[in-house]
């Protein structure tokens, strides 16, 4: 594949992540305190549910492997088996007021930024409920992109290739011009490559196997972009 002329980038656990602070409040709000510390392992142990499931050949997107992921978010925070369905019944309205994925690793926007100065075009392709422009921008990361596509909005959803056309053509771009970064193999690193574009896959545990290049997290991006164009600092031409 040719050096990549543009990024685009997956949302959910790969540019914006469930926001902590939100999220505690609203534990507190049912009288449940939690810990920034206690709640930041909590989800990082609910992560390793949908890896187990993605690696036993899941999608990642199921409704019951979430459900996996919020059961273990609520009990390794410390929420008593009796509060769980009043926690996930305002964790639910919460985030039906203000979509919740609005958390941002602090290396997160540096990473973007040095990727825009080394000549790279930035995009976000989102498997989404038709709000996930409005959550990018609220967590402070939307002036790096060229645009949002949400497949609530445009009517087609990852792994279909025409998502990730629809990214290309809006850049003036062949796919094989656009390296797509995201979190699940099946969806972002199989929908990729069948739409013609190469993928890396975010691999924050260290535990995938899957036949594609993988990093830790966004923040290492630019390090590996580096690397792939063979030690040379600069972008495209």
């Amino acid at each position: 594949m040719p050096q990549p002329t543009a990024l685009l980038f997956d949302a959910g656990h790969t540019l914006v992540f469930i926001d902590p602070e939100r999220t505690r409040s609203a534990f507190a709000d049912e009288g449940v305190a939690v810990t920034s510390d206690r709640f930041v392992a909590a989800e990082r142990t609910a992560r390793e549910e949908l890896t187990k499931g993605v690696r036993s050949g899941q999608m990642g997107t199921e409704p019951e492997l979430w459900h996996s992921y919020f059961t273990r978010l609520f009990t390794e925070s410390g929420v008593p088996d009796d509060r769980l369905d009043a926690v996930g019944a305002r964790i639910r309205m919460e985030h039906g007021r203000e979509h919740l994925w609005t958390g941002v690793a602090e290396e997160t926007a540096p990473a973007l930024d040095a990727l825009l100065e080394a000549g790279f075009r930035l995009g976000v392709i989102s498997n989404a409920d038709g709000r996930m422009e409005r959550a990018i921008e609220r967590a402070g990361l939307r002036d790096r992109f060229e645009f949002v596509i949400d497949s609530e909005v445009v009517g087609v959803a990852k792994p279909a290739p025409e998502i990730f056309h629809a990214a290309s053509s809006r850049m003036g771009l062949a796919p094989s011009e656009c390296l797509y970064v995201g979190d699940l193999y099946p969806v972002d690193v199989v929908g990729a490559r069948g739409a013609g574009m190469d993928a890396v896959l975010l691999d924050p545990l260290g535990v995938l196997d899957f036949p594609v290049d993988r990093i830790p997290t966004v923040s290492d991006l630019p390090a590996y972009m580096v690397a792939r164009n063979g030690g040379s600092s600069s972008g495209p031409a």
